[in-house]
């Protein structure tokens, strides 16, 4: 027996007490009854598995499947492997068959007689690329900024971010629309911002949305976007990520996250000027909060050092 518990170690005390001291006085000490003590001894063989919990299923059932029932349901899987189930108790019904399709399909689970569904293929995520430097790829995307931080009802904003994969530095910019010119005037900014801490900024990538592109509208999806334009009069290299694929963009993501925890859910913004300068303190706030994967550093050290070793 693979498993023996403490209950059935516990019978066996009792059951070697009872034959050196009898029934009564163990029915004391172990408090309890004589019935009880009866039933186990009449079961004990001397050996640890006779005193397990046996299986309280009925062996039989007034309504249980007969044995024509389950002749008939075999025959019709036999000669129908691949029919639907739904399909296969109707056909059952056709020849007497008059249970509910629950417990045919129960007792076919039971017999074995269902196909079980194919294994899903393992995901197996790619090795993640390491960026070399600063500015090789920066990550952009755009948050909708929660209705009850806004203290307008009509009034709608956005967070758009930038994040740079090497020192994690952002860049975010507060607007009050989700455009394919929003991104394009957020993009000048953001080569703007980097420039002015001495990085080039090579490559961005962005998801599938309109503001950025337009791969996945139907209806137009060769016409460019003036944020694409403005990338190549900026000599930027655009990556999109692979459709409804977000952990791609997972630093940008994860930011994100961070700024629901920290920054949205104890503010409240009357207007975009104002929503403008909280986000711009909250920027400075982030670059210089230590980070893990930057060995502790804050995103504006990191870059620091970096742009110190190659002075």
């Amino acid at each position: 027996m693979k498993n023996i518990t403490q209950d059935m170690r516990y019978r066996q005390s009792l059951m070697k007490y009872a034959e050196k001291y009898g029934v009564s006085r163990a029915s004391r000490k172990y408090n309890k009854s004589r019935s009880y003590i009866y039933f186990w001894k009449a079961r004990y063989d001397g050996s640890l598995e006779s005193l397990a919990c046996q299986s309280r299923r009925p062996h039989s059932h007034p309504n249980q499947h007969t044995a024509q029932e389950i002749t008939l349901i075999k025959n019709l899987r036999r000669r129908n492997p691949k029919l639907g189930l739904n399909e296969l108790w109707y056909r059952a019904r056709q020849r007497g068959y008059t249970r509910r399709p629950e417990s045919m399909f129960r007792l076919m689970r039971r017999l074995g007689m269902t196909q079980a569904p194919p294994p899903k293929k393992k995901y197996i995520p790619k090795p993640y690329e390491k960026m070399q430097y600063p500015g090789q790829r920066v990550q952009i995307d755009v948050k909708v900024v929660p209705r009850a931080c806004i203290a307008n009802p009509e009034l709608r904003l956005f967070q758009y971010t930038a994040i740079d994969e090497y020192s994690r530095m952002r860049y975010l910019g507060a607007y009050d629309e989700q455009s394919t010119y929003s991104s394009s005037d957020f993009l000048k900014k953001v080569v703007s911002f980097f420039a002015r801490r001495g990085v080039a900024v090579e490559c961005v990538q962005t998801d599938n949305g309109f503001e950025f592109t337009n791969r996945l509208n139907n209806n137009n999806s060769s016409a460019i976007t003036l944020f694409e334009k403005t990338a190549d009069c900026l000599g930027i290299r655009v990556k999109f990520i692979r459709p409804y694929t977000p952990r791609h963009n997972g630093k940008v993501e994860r930011s994100h996250r961070e700024d629901n925890k920290i920054f949205y859910s104890c503010h409240r913004f009357y207007s975009l000027a104002d929503f403008g300068e909280q986000l711009a303190v909250h920027q400075n706030r982030t670059n210089r909060r230590p980070m893990r994967p930057l060995n502790w550093f804050t995103p504006l050290q990191s870059l620091v050092s970096f742009n110190a070793q190659y002075v």
